[in-house]
């Protein structure tokens, strides 16, 4: 494992390091330390290596990931993992706002809770929260899965497309166009493998699934109150 200083390096420099590795993979295991809370940590990043972030990081921390596999042993700020393609981001604490926004794949872990709009407008990305989320969580989601082993705030789902949301625990409302959805074997399944691969220890069986009803996919003015 090659080890950076962030103090030392700068986030500038770390980055680039990092980045250079889509090009020639220098060492396929990284370890930062010292990240002191700073933002935009290992982003960009599209090799399938492994970092190790040694603490709590800030906004944006493995935004725009591709292929890689990024570890934060601490809490994550405002972002983590924004626009996500494809690799896993684990964080060992909790989340800030906004968590996995937009992203398009990959899989990104919480093992805490995770604050408000946790998977807005998500398309893609599979997001395992072990502990509870805030309000507005996948506003606008489109595809992808959110699992939640813990409590649901308001508004879940909220003007929904296709994404899938499996909740453990209680939901304080759902958002408009959100509803309550058959648990069928294979979204039994889905839930398994996700809830294997995320390392939490929870019954498939335990969860109650939640998605689109469909009625705002086109205007209809029946549905205006809705909007």
């Amino acid at each position: 494992m090659k080890s950076i200083d962030l103090e030392a390096q700068g986030l500038r420099e770390l980055n680039i390091t990092l980045q250079a590795q889509s090009e020639k993979i220098e060492d396929d295991s990284w370890e930062i330390i010292n990240p002191k809370g700073s933002h935009a940590l290992a982003v960009g990043l599209n090799a399938p290596i492994e970092v190790a972030i040694n603490g709590s990081t800030g906004y944006y921390t493995a935004g725009m990931n591709q292929q890689a596999t990024v570890h934060v042993k601490g809490s994550a700020g405002p972002g983590v993992a924004e626009n996500m393609m494809s690799g896993k981001v684990l964080i060992d604490g909790d989340a800030s706002q906004y968590a996995g926004a937009t992203g398009q794949g990959g899989l990104l872990v919480i093992k805490g809770n995770a604050s408000s709009r946790c998977g807005i407008s998500m398309k893609g990305i599979n997001i395992v929260v072990g502990g509870s989320i805030g309000h507005m969580a996948a506003f606008m989601g489109q595809s992808g899965n959110l699992v939640v082993c813990g409590d649901a705030g308001d508004a879940l789902g909220d003007s929904c497309y296709e994404a899938r949301f499996f909740v453990r625990g209680s939901v304080k409302s759902l958002g408009a166009d959100c509803e309550k959805k058959e648990m069928r074997p294979e979204h039994l399944e889905i839930l398994k493998e996700l809830l294997d691969e995320a390392g939490m220890d929870a019954k498939p069986e335990e969860f109650t699934r939640y998605g689109s009803a469909r009625n705002l996919y086109n205007f209809d003015v029946d549905n205006a109150g809705a909007y």
